[in-house]
């Protein structure tokens, strides 16, 4: 808890005019942990969790959250009034956004493949090859995608759809997101 107040005392004595770049990278990296730190001891008991905490120009900051069930407005009300109840609004100057991850949006954190299993998802490769299937399975290093490939066995004239489960390292992946069907 030190660490909070000390930065929340520190944080506005610099200006991003008047100080170096590397020191206010420094500034800034502090205050995103620090507003992560905030953000998962609310969040610590509940189906819901922190996804991503982005700080952008003209102090902004912005919080994504997703859930073991689909989060709710009052969900992000409640997490933007605890935020807001750590800050002193008189030292900080900043605009709070809070929401949810969102289901077009692309996989940040292994909860949300964990989440996914049994559901179909689109990973693009950073090779460029993108592949649509079931998330089968989902570990620390990697993803198994199942997908459904058309071959012609041979002696046939039709093709065959068959299944095939495909691992994927996560370093191998640029995105992994939900396939929305209407």
């Amino acid at each position: 808890m030190l660490l909070i107040e000390y930065s929340i005392i520190f944080a506005p004595e610099f200006r991003r005019r008047e100080a170096k770049a590397s020191l206010f990278y420094f500034v800034l990296q502090m205050d995103k942990v620090i507003v992560a730190e905030i953000v998962e001891s609310y969040l610590k008991n509940s189906d819901t969790y922190l996804v991503d905490v982005k700080l952008e120009p003209g102090d902004r900051i912005v919080v994504e959250i997703d859930g073991d069930t689909p989060v709710s407005i009052d969900d992000c009300i409640a997490l933007t009034k605890h935020i807001e109840s750590v800050f002193n609004r008189d030292v900080e100057d900043y605009e709070l956004e809070v929401g949810s991850a969102g289901i077009s949006k692309p996989f940040k954190v292994l909860r949300q493949y964990q989440n996914a299993v049994g559901r179909e998802v689109e990973t693009l490769l950073k090779t460029g090859k993108k592949h649509a299937g079931m998330l089968k399975a989902m570990d620390e290093n990697a993803i198994v995608l199942t997908v459904q490939k058309q071959i012609k066995p041979e002696g046939s004239k039709r093709k065959t759809t068959i299944e095939e489960d495909l691992s994927f390292a996560y370093n191998d992946i640029k995105y992994t997101k939900y396939i929305i069907k209407l």
